[in-house]
């Protein structure tokens, strides 16, 4: 009997899921910049400071982490392995994250081709890996900090805890593999549930509970995924060179999206652009009036039909954004699931957008992109992949890039990272990638 927070992802339906769609410059700019009116350096260091004090470990964490080495002192009930060797995969988090660790999960197949894998993910990304042949079963959970649902209390965590690895003892898994490399709580639940053999890395709140800790290295996400495996599997790092990026598309899907194209007068032949302007947050994303130029400009400029793409929070975001632009776009937002987007951009000649999940959707399926990065780290997070294919810009200023994500309620006029990318860098970025062999 699973507990009630953990589900069994149904397995890949024939239908699709329709439900869902999450210049630079060498001189000082002495110009105010935002509320504060400092100016491009004066910016930078107020910035770097700020985001120093946001990584700091607060007290509360402190003690946390305190109580997590103790914890991980205490004898655990051990896991009776089944004679089919089982592997448990955690990953928390939402689409790109979950992206751009299945080249690692088809590396694991590839070196375990009778092990039974499954996978523990929210089940917001379940019907992500449910479409991957390489995974046996998927389970969810509502993982702490990543549910939009709040804590009940602060025991809630940690009786969560208890309940679902009193479930995972009774699969019985040989060895299980926390990808996110700062997820405490997954190395706790696979400590919890007895696993034998539990990998991850090396960082403080995690390394207690993992019988294997790597040691983290500024790397592509790709790769930090693929060595992780490369350690259960005792294989050698070059063993994860050449790793693709892919995501699998039904004829079904196709033939929707054929469908709704046509539905907005666009021909099978036309040249399709997409654009997905929305981010997970705003200091992300970036200008308006921007996106609205580069559409009109391509479409002129390609004889293009232009889609813009998003999901239910982004609806009057991208209908802003058509109303600027002098074409008509077409509208896919929020009314496809992910694999009818997957079909989209493989329809699609070229995608551009902020750094968020569907652009690595489409890099999934070896569409042309262009990504506008701010304060996430493009050698982790750019799009994986040929770089011609798969341009990825960002901007000089010295504080990216800062790592957060979530500024609260500071003017975004002193976060100028993303919107210091120009109209005529992306037309360029845009240019290359469509020229580049696919």
């Amino acid at each position: 009997m699973l507990p009630p927070e953990m589900r069994s992802a149904p397995q890949r339906s024939a239908q699709s899921n329709s439900t869902m769609i999450g210049q630079r410059s060498s001189h000082r700019c002495l110009t105010p910049i935002g509320r504060s009116g400092l100016d491009r350096e004066a910016l930078v260091l107020r910035n770097k400071a700020m985001a120093e004090a946001f990584h700091k470990l607060p007290l509360k964490h402190q003690v946390r982490r305190a109580m997590l080495y103790g914890a991980a002192m205490l004898p655990v009930p051990s896991t009776r392995p089944r004679d089919v060797e089982r592997i448990l995969l955690i990953r928390p988090d939402y689409l790109g994250d979950v992206l751009l660790t299945t080249p690692a999960i088809q590396l694991l197949r590839a070196h375990f081709p009778n092990a039974e894998i499954h996978a523990l993910v929210g089940g917001w990304s379940a019907n992500i890996l449910s479409s991957y042949d390489e995974i046996d079963h998927v389970l969810t959970l509502p993982f702490p900090g990543f549910s939009r649902t709040p804590n009940l209390n602060l025991r809630s965590p940690y009786d969560l805890v208890a309940r679902s690895a009193r479930h995972l003892r009774l699969i019985g898994y040989h060895s299980a593999i926390i990808f996110r490399p700062d997820h405490w709580w997954g190395a706790l639940l696979a400590h919890a549930a007895g696993i034998p053999k539990r990998i991850g890395y090396n960082l403080p709140d995690v390394r207690p509970f993992l019988t294997h800790a790597l040691e983290h290295h500024r790397e592509h996400v790709v790769m930090q995924n693929a060595r992780l495996v490369c350690k259960l599997a005792n294989l050698d790092d070059s063993a994860a060179a050449n790793l693709r990026l892919r995501f699998p598309v039904t004829e079904i899907d196709r033939a929707w999206v054929k469908g709704y194209l046509s539905e907005w007068g666009i021909s099978p032949k036309q040249c399709v652009i997409a654009i997905h302007p929305g981010a997970g947050t705003w200091v992300k994303r970036w200008d308006d009036e921007k996106w609205s130029i580069i559409a009109d400009t391509l479409a002129d400029q390609r004889d293009a039909a232009i889609v813009f793409t998003g999901g239910d929070s982004e609806i009057t975001l991208v209908e802003n954004i058509a109303a600027r632009m002098r074409h008509r776009a077409c509208l896919l937002v929020g009314d496809a699931g992910i694999s009818a987007l997957a079909a989209l951009y493989e329809r699609a000649d070229l995608v551009l957008g902020t750094d968020s999940g569907p652009l690595h959707l489409a890099a999934a399926v070896s569409t042309p992109t262009v990504t506008l990065f701010g304060p996430a780290d493009p050698v982790e997070y750019g799009t994986w992949g040929n770089s011609e294919l798969h341009q990825v810009l960002y901007s000089s200023i010295g504080c990216r890039p800062c790592r957060v994500l979530d500024w609260g309620t500071d003017d975004p006029a002193n976060h100028p990272c993303v919107r210091e990318i120009s109209v005529s860098r992306v037309l360029e970025a845009a240019h290359r990638a469509l020229q580049a062999d696919r």
